[in-house]
């Protein structure tokens, strides 16, 4: 099997990162994107693994639609900024990043304001805390918060046990803010924990750390929750599997979080999955030559992948 080692420099500062790594190797049903982020380790890769042989191997389940509506992501950036990120998004839907520890509430404030303002009255504006902040201050920050209407709080604390707690105490404080849970569903080991604990209102899956596009779609019936699909910061060869979970959802209640190729500044194929007027169309595109040339990872970077995809194969037999 041969891999293409690609490394493509971020827009913005995000997620702490500023540059994205991955793999790409072809099989018989088509291009996959291999891409753990690098505080990933040991078996947490063995999931990444199993979705990307998935989309190399098999046949993805059959779409029961041809397009996905998506919002637009908002990276720590400044007021400005973030107002021209959403009026040029053409998107109805905005995911404001917060909580950021090179920045204070206010700041926060101030962002939210710009989307709020760039949206309209009528637009949806959710939030992503990454698990940030302690219960006490994901209580104050969201009383200070709801008043842009949050259409929901994506991981605002860091442990299941930490998102049903605030919750109770939002319920308690009559704040109509509901909680959505990420990391818990993906790196806690123990999805079903979000539903028995009552610790959050919808579902945030990705393809890659869950391990494929069935076994989200298996995970989300488990669970019961809405799902929203969200992308790990993909090239679009990974967001095309994104887009076909998204697809073959039964109910697809709340815009997705996969218009976020261009939060990269290149990628791997000619014309990258991006949203029209907030929805986009599925579809899988094929990477270029001329662009995985352009795009090929350092000699030693491309090393370094080679041998922690050769770990997990390891660990995944």
């Amino acid at each position: 099997m041969e891999t293409y080692a690609w490394s493509i420099p971020l827009r913005t500062r995000f997620r702490g990162i500023e540059v994205r790594e991955g793999l790409l190797w072809q099989g018989p049903a088509g291009w996959a994107e291999w891409s753990p982020f690098l505080d990933y380790g040991g078996s947490e890769l063995v999931p990444w693994l199993r979705a990307a042989r998935e989309a190399a191997e098999q046949d993805w389940p059959a779409p029961v639609r041809d397009r996905v509506p998506v919002n637009v992501t908002v990276p720590v950036v400044e007021p400005e900024q973030a107002h021209r990120i959403v009026t040029g998004s053409g998107c109805r839907t905005a995911k404001v990043k917060v909580a950021d520890p090179r920045s204070a509430i206010a700041d926060d404030i101030a962002r939210l304001e710009a989307v709020r303002d760039a949206l309209g009255p009528d637009g949806r504006l959710r939030i992503d805390a990454n698990g940030a902040w302690d219960v006490p201050t994901a209580r104050r920050h969201l009383r200070e918060l709801a008043r842009f209407g949050l259409e929901y709080a994506e991981q605002p604390c860091p442990s299941t046990e930490d998102l049903a707690a605030l919750r109770r105490h939002l319920a308690h404080d009559g704040l109509d803010v509901p909680i959505a849970a990420d990391e818990s569903i993906r790196r806690s080991g123990d999805p079903e924990r979000v539903v028995a604990l009552e610790a959050a209102d919808v579902a945030v899956l990705k393809v890659q750390p869950l391990g494929g596009v069935r076994a989200c779609l298996e995970l989300a019936e488990r669970l019961g929750l809405p799902v929203v699909v969200s992308s790990a910061l993909e090239t679009s060869v990974g967001l095309a599997a994104g887009l076909a979970l998204a697809a073959a959802l039964p109910e697809l209640p709340y815009a997705c979080g996969l218009n976020t190729s261009r939060l990269l500044t290149d990628d791997v194929v000619d014309e990258p999955l991006v949203a029209l007027d907030g929805w986009m169309t599925v579809r899988r595109p094929a990477p270029s030559p001329a662009r995985l040339a352009a795009l090929a990872a350092a000699p030693e970077v491309s090393a370094r992948w080679a041998r922690r995809l050769e770990e997990t194969v390891t660990l995944s037999r």
